[in-house]
């Protein structure tokens, strides 16, 4: 069965690569030559540098090795997805350029008999305004337009999705209220980061940028919720250094990612940076309690979640805030009479249709939702999985404001 989804996984693959190729290349040239070559030698090779990128990601090959191909590989597969998309919205649109050009077509002129030319004249010269040389026919002429739009609005879109991700995160402000919260706490805030995905694209830079927009933010509290690092310790050590910087008290857990990098040693390591792991734990705040549970990939190392644990001996007259990774936790939260639950991983789709994948798959794709009566809230993330892109998803740090229903 798995032989038979690789194979018409690498069928509609090759199906669709062959489609862009002959779109943009093949229907775009009047015959064989270098534009058609230097095509097939431009979609081969980028397919090539996305695996390398990927299969170099998993396997902890060389830090530098997985720089020098992540840029490259992960910004092919976004650009190739939408090249593909705009190939195919351009189908609906030649017929109509087709017909739009016959229309314009001007009538033909009327066959004039030539008249005889004496022995020895001189060809009498062709007439003002006639083309020496023939205009490309309509089909190759519409094939260029589209082509070319497709491929111009296929860059355009990566370009400015990449821009949105590098420039950093936006920040997002949501009230919650909260019936257990006492009056006292009306007003506190929750600066909620996820998914900032540090690894051979984004680094150092793009951590400092994240620490300084939480920090402007002045939250009260700091809940990083998943899915913090691609890589090891070892490598991304001195990219994840900034979170030192995190001027309010910081909470973390896991998520799936952690467990693809490490997360026994990332767990570590952020404790030493100054943030408080929660693994299957809790911690009672002067006002609330406060609970983060593992990620549900930890399960294949006998670290998944534990409700039980983080939350089984708890007063419930008190509000409970619990940090989740993933939005299907919440079912369980529900279970155990969790006020709020904070969590990250859809990245709210990243890229544009994926949204429509990523909502079949979570409960609640990005935004506030209640459950009961408990209310789940789902970041966006802050950076991005692969390519370093984000297209109908906008990056965000959210500000939870709690409120007190008794003030």
């Amino acid at each position: 069965m798995v032989i038979v989804f690789v194979v018409l996984v690498l069928a509609v693959m090759v199906t669709a690569n062959w489609y862009v190729w002959r779109r943009l290349f093949r229907d775009t040239t009047s015959g064989p030559g270098p534009v058609r070559r230097a095509g097939a030698a431009l979609i081969a090779g980028g397919w090539l540098l996305a695996f390398g990128a990927l299969v170099a990601e998993r396997t902890g090959a060389p830090f530098w090795l997985q720089q020098v191909l992540a840029w490259p590989g992960f910004l092919w597969l976004a650009l190739s997805m939408y090249l593909l998309l705009g190939l195919l919205a351009g189908e609906a649109v030649r017929p109509l350029l087709r017909r739009w050009l016959e229309r314009r077509r001007p009538a033909e002129a009327p066959v004039r008999q030539a008249e005889p030319v004496p022995v020895g004249a001189p060809p009498a010269p062709e007439p003002e305004g006639s083309l020496p040389v023939a205009a490309p026919s309509r089909r190759l002429f519409v094939s260029r337009v589209i082509g070319g739009a497709a491929a111009a609005a296929a860059v355009g879109t990566v370009g400015i999705g990449t821009y949105g991700v590098l420039n950093g995160p936006s920040v997002k402000r949501v009230t919650v209220p909260l019936v257990k919260l006492p009056r006292a706490a009306h007003g506190y805030r929750i600066a909620v980061v996820s998914d900032i995905h540090l690894g051979p694209v984004l680094g150092r830079g793009f951590a400092q940028r994240v620490v300084d927009t939480i920090n402007s933010t002045q939250p009260d509290l700091v809940a990083v919720v998943g899915d913090l690092v691609d890589g090891s310790v070892e490598d991304l050590a001195p990219a994840a250094a900034p979170l030192r910087g995190l001027n309010a008290p910081a909470y973390f857990v896991t998520g799936n990612h952690e467990y693809f990098s490490g997360a026994e040693q990332w767990v570590e390591e952020v404790r030493r940076l100054g943030l408080l792991p929660l693994e299957n734990a809790r911690t009672e705040l002067p006002w609330f309690d406060l609970a983060g549970v593992n990620d549900i990939a930890g399960e294949e190392e006998g670290e998944g979640p534990d409700f039980a644990k983080a939350l089984g001996d708890r007063d419930p007259a008190r509000a409970c805030v619990l940090l989740a990774h993933q939005p299907v936790q919440i079912h369980d939260a529900v279970e155990h009479g969790v006020d709020l639950q904070l969590s990250g991983h859809t990245h709210g789709g990243q890229l544009w249709p994926g949204n429509l994948v990523a909502a079949g798959a979570n409960p609640t794709l990005a935004g506030l939702e209640r459950y009961g009566d408990t209310q789940l809230y789902v970041s966006r993330g802050a950076g991005a999985w692969g390519p370093p892109t984000r297209v109908g998803a906008e990056s965000d740090i959210t500000v939870i404001q709690l409120a007190s229903r008794q003030a």
